[in-house]
């Protein structure tokens, strides 16, 4: 899709009805993000989301998108270790779930060496620069990443070194514009942006932030296309209403019986 200047369309998922919907939409890859810690599980990062909670996801996503290409994140603590748990993990979650390819973040030299390490062992890897969630507390909080000349000379040595040991996407979060492009145009691998403007060759955003399910979530990358949470609660305050007024369930609701 690089080659022919087609972009990429993806998106996080994290279950089965919304998987079929963005199958039939088109979507050209899924990804089941660890950001299921915070828009799922209700926690403040995606540091205490484990293995098993990525496998029973992505599994529901499989079932629900069979013929999409489906990437799942690697867990904080799942590839950090050593590069041969990281390959076992790996090796695990496309055997339990059918995915077809990981996603771990960072571009440090050991990061890279397990990333090699993956590929290696036959399984596709997608990379992750910038703004790397499982990093918070290392980078201090959710900034944009590579704004001065020698963090933006990093980032770039570390987009080349990720695609020298094999990787086949890459991923860059809350990236300045400029530098996204920069890194896009050096790489042959193609570039999935999220807040990191349209050089990318295709973009990434979180479901529930692009159909307007989280309303107290507005950064000045996402667009919202739906209004979930709007329907959502007027129609749940309509139903209780109705409950309470016995106004439901009516006749047409309600299954008749033998008279006798």
């Amino acid at each position: 899709m690089k080659v022919e200047g087609q972009k990429i369309a993806s998106l996080t998922c994290y279950d089965y009805l919304f998987a079929k919907i963005l199958e039939r939409a088109g979507v050209d890859l899924i990804l089941v993000g660890d950001s299921l810690g915070q828009v799922v599980l209700g926690y403040d990062s995606t540091l205490p989301v484990t293995l098993d909670d990525m496998i029973r996801h992505a599994s529901a996503v499989r079932r629900g998108a069979p013929e999409t290409f489906l990437v799942v994140d690697l867990p904080f603590l799942s590839y950090q270790v050593s590069a041969e748990e990281a390959v076992r993990n790996a090796g695990t979650i496309l055997k339990e779930t059918g995915a077809q390819a990981v996603k771990l973040e960072g571009g440090d030299p050991r990061t890279v060496e397990t990333a090699r390490r993956i590929v290696e062992a036959g399984i596709p890897v997608h990379g992750h620069l910038g703004l790397t969630p499982q990093s918070v507390h290392a980078l201090g909080g959710y900034r944009v990443q590579g704004r001065d000349e020698e963090s933006a000379k990093r980032l770039l040595a570390e987009a080349k070194a990720l695609e020298e040991a094999g990787i086949f996407s890459l991923v860059l979060e809350l990236v300045p514009g400029p530098l996204a492009r920069q890194v896009s145009e050096a790489l042959v691998i193609p570039t999935i942006g999220i807040g990191a403007g349209a050089g990318c060759d295709g973009q990434v955003l979180v479901l529930p932030d692009a159909v307007g399910m989280n309303p107290d979530f507005q950064p000045r990358f996402l667009k919202v296309y739906a209004e979930l949470h709007r329907a959502a609660s007027e129609g749940i305050e309509a139903y209780v209403r109705e409950v309470r007024d016995g106004d439901f369930p009516g006749p047409e609701h309600t299954i008749g019986g033998r008279q006798g």
